[in-house]
């Protein structure tokens, strides 16, 4: 366990009030609640179109509401308990996850499986892992929520549709919470291994908003909006979370309403002014490909400051497209934010320097495969690497450390990123052996030190800067020479933006180590070009820009390619679907060996 006190002493001004040491977030809510009163905390817009009139909630609707479920959770002994939040986008959400708060109860925001077609399985883990007392949702869909239950064997276990009647707001009693509490579990995605629950303790929570507001310098003025979903780290911490820390609001749409329709996003940005949003990489992308100048009449998005940028390895040239394309609609350089941060440290660990445009390091492709951010060099292939920006001692340490010796890296060497600070969580739920492993690492040499957090990712600093770049654990390794998926991924969809979407590339071993390339193309966009000689331009493409035999490309459709909730590839569950013969081909080529150790399960292409 990260041997970390949690001494915090948080202040910040807002219009002539000082917030200092709250012991809990709950507490803080309440000073908010006290002091904003019929304000606005929340504005929701279920398809975020412009001219309708969203949803309001206020500070004391937030705190009425929150206590009425308050006094339901501790009147069935649910205090110290965790409950399970299953809730579509929407302000029902905002008063559970508060209510959880002050009951002193631990959430656990969680999908909404019928929102995306999903079976129960995974939130049924969690059920379990958690040990969930209670699950809470609305009425629509609890009818299901409770079949699911009993079919499960949940006979213990209390369910609440919460916009019926939940309890009596005056027979609710102030836990007495300190930084030590648990606050929520924030469920991984679980991408490389099953889901575990980041425990977040009110410490952590207040520590890393304190952190977010430095970061940003967001202050008494900022509007934050944005679509991210409300159960993962980025959209709860960020856009839910921080606005009441601030004590300002927040206008907020559902990420369906995004991904059908983007525009949306930047249509609520320009008409409620929103000064901070957040999203991940891929949705700027999906932006500059499905937006089209007809969509962009009347909006402006001068009033946008920071455009967090996120959650996976940020896209150089995503942030210079994305500049230019909405330049004349008000969006400057410097708005763009890269930044880094995970669910184990509650959320952001860095980002950019204030007053600046994001660094873009230009860096010798061989130097990066061998470990170094050097050159560039005359003539010789680069790779453009997008800075992370900087870390604020006043939050966090931050070391790059070799994996195996566990010995710190010079400057500009890459290794795994290790960080420390109040916003360190303590660990996963119920995973001790795991912990001791992840959470209280120390560096070789420096022991003293005490334990750091090691976060599996790669990177490098250069100058005060953070790079990122890669996953630990996805890293291939082909004929001596590291190759970032990343890079391959990256490489592959710019032979055509248009026609090709998202890649996954990971590696698979027969006598020796096999790179495959799975690629999402959008048919429709391909009309006047064969499958077959596009599959030859990605190898021809890889052989040359990477010097490694590219005998294995899979094209494939959209939607194919799995995802995190937050956006980043899952390509560890990729290789393991591929070795299934669970990825369809539009069309493929493939090594024979590798065919061979695919099998009877050889994925074939479909007509």
């Amino acid at each position: 366990m990260i041997e970390l006190m949690i001494g915090l002493d948080v202040s910040t001004e807002r219009g002539g009030l000082t917030v200092a040491e709250f012991r809990s977030f709950a507490e803080l809510v309440l000073a908010r609640a006290a002091e904003r009163g019929g304000a606005d905390a929340y504005l929701f817009l279920e398809n975020g179109v412009r001219g309708v009139e969203p949803e309001r909630l206020t500070y004391a609707g937030l705190d009425r509401s929150a206590k009425e479920l308050a006094a339901w959770l501790q009147e069935r002994g649910l205090t110290g308990r965790q409950v399970l939040l299953l809730y579509p986008s929407g302000l029902e959400f905002l008063t559970a996850f508060v209510g959880c708060l002050y009951a002193g109860a631990v959430a656990v925001p969680a999908p909404l499986p019928t929102e995306q077609g999903q079976h129960f399985q995974r939130v049924s883990g969690i059920v379990r892992d958690a040990r969930v007392g209670a699950v809470l949702t609305i009425g629509k869909h609890e009818p299901d929520v409770r079949a699911w239950l009993a079919a499960e064997g949940f006979s213990d276990v209390h369910c609440l549709a919460t916009d019926g009647h939940a309890g009596d707001a005056a027979a609710w009693r102030d836990p007495g919470l300190g930084p030590e509490d648990l606050a929520f579990l924030q469920y991984t995605s679980g991408s490389t291994s099953e889901p575990k629950g980041v425990m977040v303790s009110h410490g952590n929570l207040l520590a890393n908003e304190a952190a977010i507001q430095r970061a940003t310098g967001s202050g008494p003025d900022t509007v934050l909006g944005g679509w991210l979903p409300f159960y993962h780290d980025m959209g709860l911490i960020g856009h839910v979370l921080q606005p009441l820390w601030l004590g300002t609001s927040a206008v907020l749409m559902s990420p369906t309403s995004f991904l059908r329709r983007p525009v949306r996003w930047l249509e609520l940005l320009s008409e409620h002014r929103v000064t901070i949003s957040a999203a991940p990489n891929f949705a700027y992308d999906l932006c500059l490909r499905r937006i089209t100048d007809a969509h962009l009449e009347g909006i402006d998005l001068s009033s946008w400051k920071v455009a967090c940028n996120g959650a996976e390895p940020v896209r150089a040239e995503t942030l210079r497209a994305f500049a230019e394309r909405f330049a004349p609609y008000g969006f400057r350089a410097d708005t763009s934010f890269p930044c880094y941060g995970m669910a184990e440290t509650t959320l952001l660990v860095s980002g950019k320097r204030h007053g600046r445009t994001a660094l873009v390091r230009e860096v010798d492709a061989a130097g990066l495969e061998a470990g170094r951010l050097e050159g560039p060099y005359l003539q010789a292939p680069t790779r453009a690497l997008a800075s992370s920006g900087v870390v604020n001692p006043e939050d966090f340490e931050v070391r790059i450390v070799d994996p195996e010796t566990k010995a710190e890296r010079p400057e500009a060497e890459v290794g795994e990123i290790w960080v420390r600070g109040a916003s360190v969580s303590a660990g996963y739920w119920d995973r001790p052996e795991v912990n001791a492993e992840v959470f209280g690492a120390r560096i070789t040499g420096a022991e003293e030190l005490g334990p750091w957090l090691r976060t599996g990712d790669l990177g490098a600093m250069e100058r005060g800067e953070l790079f990122v770049t890669g996953r630990l654990k996805e890293m291939v390794l082909i004929n001596g020479r590291n190759i970032y998926p990343y890079d391959v991924e990256n490489a592959v969809r710019g032979l055509d933006p248009t026609a090709l979407g998202a890649g996954a590339v990971f590696a698979v071993d027969t006598d020796q180590e096999h790179l495959v390339v799975v690629h999402e193309v959008r048919p429709s966009a391909l009309a006047d070009q064969d499958l077959k000689q596009l599959t030859a331009t990605v190898q021809a493409l890889v052989s040359r820009e990477f010097a490694v035999p590219a005998g294995n490309v899979l094209l494939v459709r959209p939607g194919t390619v799995r995802r995190t909730t937050s956006g980043k590839i899952q390509r560890t569950l990729m290789r393991k679907l591929f070795l299934e013969g669970a990825v369809t081909p539009l069309h493929a080529v493939l090594d024979p060996a590798v065919r061979a150790l695919v099998g009877d399960r050889d994925p074939e292409p479909v007509g």
